[in-house]
């Protein structure tokens, strides 16, 4: 078995999925590719996984190259996770370009014109790695984990029909901290489905496994008392700003009371999703920053201190954080997926993207929706929903155009379409000046967009 990790060179991403394939009995034996263009950067990350191999005797290959096609050859599973350029100062002009020109985006990675840009960007690179595959290991699984996610899995679909590919996020991960606090009971006590969009998703289904009684009716009783306790990024930031120390996000709430103190903003990051949950009865499984690039509303109820206090979090804990080592910490849903499939296990995984393909009632079948999957030998088979709630249902569809106009744009290189994607755009409300920020965006990141004409 052979397993090739794009990106590799990146330590949070390389060594963390190490880690995880490393403890995996299933995966034992498995050659790891690790792929990168950062010489320098992948020889470190290889010369740390070799070093972890042989002091715990463990019983897998570790090869690096920075040759693409290599990596690929004779691969079963293919995990990406790239950026291009500069992340930072990148996303800094996706996110304040189209606000000079009058674009009350409150957020600049998926949705809005920034995320078109973003998409138009860094889909190329992950349509070259596909190309690839389909040529070289066409029967391989193709896990994605770069943003923005729904347009770069509609684009490759779009492309290569035919090709197992899968993208994964992080946000579901929210729901499993949430909801047992929430709910005053075990994680296996919640039997749990979400769907929509990427970053764009709620809650739709929730029920107590012992009883099979409705929870939901319990998550919109106990959920507003829970968020007026729960510290959020702006008090994450404000405590690594007074400390310098980036403190533990993925622990339980006395954790972060530890971490941060007593004194919490109430509903920080979750003015918009506390409107989402009162006004649809739906419970949000991200935050202001994500669902506003959605909502052409969302300017005027987002909760602008939190976006801007989660950004500068964001940059800093990355930019921060050093990864020297591999441990023993499950971080990725990836390899539960890669073992479902080698076994044929059946079981549903909470959160995949794939094209809809009729899964969510009323959305076009050609654009990548999010929602849980049945894993097998096939790979994984997004889970049908017989109905969707209507009112959500509408702002999700306001969005598929979007990405079915920048997915064309970057398969076809037009510029027309770009402007066509913008206008389209739920938080784009005006029309004079959009062609020159088109323009002025496309010239400003030639070296990524030159294939745009």
């Amino acid at each position: 078995m052979k397993i090739a990790l794009f990106g590799a060179g990146s330590a949070q991403f390389g060594l963390g999925t190490l880690g995880d394939i490393f403890q995996s009995s299933v995966l034992k034996g498995a050659e790891v590719s690790l792929m990168d263009i950062n010489g320098e950067a992948l020889e470190k990350v290889s010369r740390t996984a070799l070093e972890y191999l042989d002091t715990h005797r463990l019983d897998f290959t570790i090869t690096a190259t920075t040759e693409r096609k290599e990596a690929l050859k004779g691969a079963d599973f293919v995990i990406i996770s790239i950026e291009v350029g500069d992340r930072f100062a990148l996303w800094d002009m996706d996110w304040k370009v189209p606000m000079q020109y009058g674009i009350p985006q409150v957020y600049g990675e998926n949705g809005g014109p920034g995320g078109i840009f973003h998409a138009l960007r860094i889909t190329p690179p992950i349509l070259e790695i596909c190309d690839d595959v389909v040529d070289i290991c066409p029967d391989a699984v193709v896990f994605n984990y770069s943003n923005p996610m729904t347009a770069i899995t509609t684009a490759v679909l779009r492309k290569h029909p035919g090709l197992r590919f899968v993208g994964l996020c992080h946000e579901i991960a929210s729901l499993k901290r949430y909801l047992p606090e929430i709910l005053n009971t075990d994680l296996k006590n919640i039997r749990m489905r979400a769907a929509g969009l990427n970053h764009f998703s709620v809650l739709l289904e929730a029920t107590y496994t012992e009883t099979g009684k409705d929870a939901y009716p319990d998550i919109l009783e106990k959920a507003p008392a829970f968020f007026e306790r729960e510290p959020g990024f702006s008090d994450l930031w404000d405590y690594t700003r007074r400390t310098g120390v980036v403190p533990e996000t993925e622990g339980t709430l006395e954790r972060w009371k530890i971490d941060i103190g007593e004194s919490f903003r109430p509903w920080s990051d979750r003015s918009l999703f506390r409107a989402i949950m009162e006004t649809y009865r739906l419970l949000p499984i991200t935050l202001d920053s994500h669902l506003g690039e959605y909502i052409s509303w969302a300017q005027d109820v987002a909760d602008h201190q939190g976006i801007l206090d989660f950004y500068e979090f964001y940059r800093y804990a990355l930019s921060n954080q050093t990864w020297s080592e591999i441990t023993d910490d499950l971080r990725e849903r990836v390899v539960p997926i890669m073992e479902g499939i080698i076994n044929d296990s059946g079981y549903e995984e909470m959160a995949v993207n794939v094209l809809n393909n009729g899964a969510i009632p009323d959305f076009p079948d050609g654009i990548a929706v999010e929602l849980p999957a049945i894993v097998d030998h096939r790979g994984v088979s997004g889970v049908r929903f017989d109905t969707y709630p209507k009112g959500f249902g509408a702002l999700i569809r306001n969005y598929a155009g979007v990405y079915d106009l920048t997915v064309d744009a970057i398969l076809t290189g037009s510029r027309d379409l770009v402007i066509q994607a913008v206008l389209a755009c739920p938080v784009v409300n005006k029309y004079h000046g959009m062609r020159e920020m088109v323009d002025t965006m496309l010239d400003n990141q030639r070296k990524w967009l030159g294939y745009i004409s």
